[in-house]
């Protein structure tokens, strides 16, 4: 679309300069996106467990979530575990394909790393599969799902994917998974370590979740 436009103007317009300007001035290309959040009518949907619950400290609520990054002739699936007090990224997975196993094994590492009172995700079927939740229920954690359509249920990490898309995604232009494997990895260490943040106090995630 950019070298058609660029040849209609007479002047050179690559992709990712395009993709800038079309963020500056608000515009979206029409193209269908993967629905991340698809449920399994076999599985079972546990309560939503956090309204008006006042976060505290660090570990009390973790959360999950899938959502795409656009690459060159299709998508990838990223995944996160985010600590509700802190922001703090626990871990991450990319994957070409919406199994459960990814997220599987970004549960496992974030859980190597300590345990939540309370974990929340929303319905998809990655996370009410029963080897999902299997683990969180052995282990003793409290299993919330936001209400069917209740994206803010789950705000935090809502706001990570803003951050992550608006401050890295959009700007690099990933076009294949190893590419965008890497970037996202120098990205999570920046928005866990340098990145001070508003809300806590412009500090960082890391700095609020081993101090507090």
């Amino acid at each position: 679309m950019a070298e058609i436009i660029g040849r209609q103007l007479n002047c050179d317009v690559n992709r990712k300069r395009m993709q800038r300007l079309m963020r500056i001035m608000g515009i979206q290309a029409i193209y269908p996106k993967p629905n991340t959040s698809k449920g399994n009518a076999d599985h079972k949907i546990y309560p939503y467990l956090l309204r008006d619950v006042a976060i505290k400290h660090p570990n009390q609520v973790w959360s999950c979530d899938i959502t795409y990054v656009p690459l060159e002739g299709g998508f990838a699936y990223l995944v996160a575990v985010i600590d509700w007090y802190s922001r703090l990224v626990l871990s991450w997975r990319l994957s070409n394909t919406m199994t459960s196993d990814f997220c599987i094994e970004a549960l496992e590492e974030a859980l190597s790393l300590g345990k939540p009172e309370i974990f929340n995700t929303d319905q998809g079927s990655q996370f009410t599969s029963n080897e999902f939740t299997k683990i969180l229920l052995s282990s003793g954690i409290a299993v919330s799902m936001d209400g069917k359509g209740r994206a803010l249920d789950n705000i935090f990490i809502e706001r990570l994917w803003r951050s992550v898309k608006y401050e890295d995604i959009y700007i690099r232009g990933y076009r294949r998974i190893p590419e965008a494997d890497t970037g996202l990895a120098r990205y999570f260490n920046f928005y866990n370590v340098e990145r001070p943040h508003q809300s806590l106090d412009y500090m960082t995630p890391r700095e609020v979740h081993y101090a507090a």
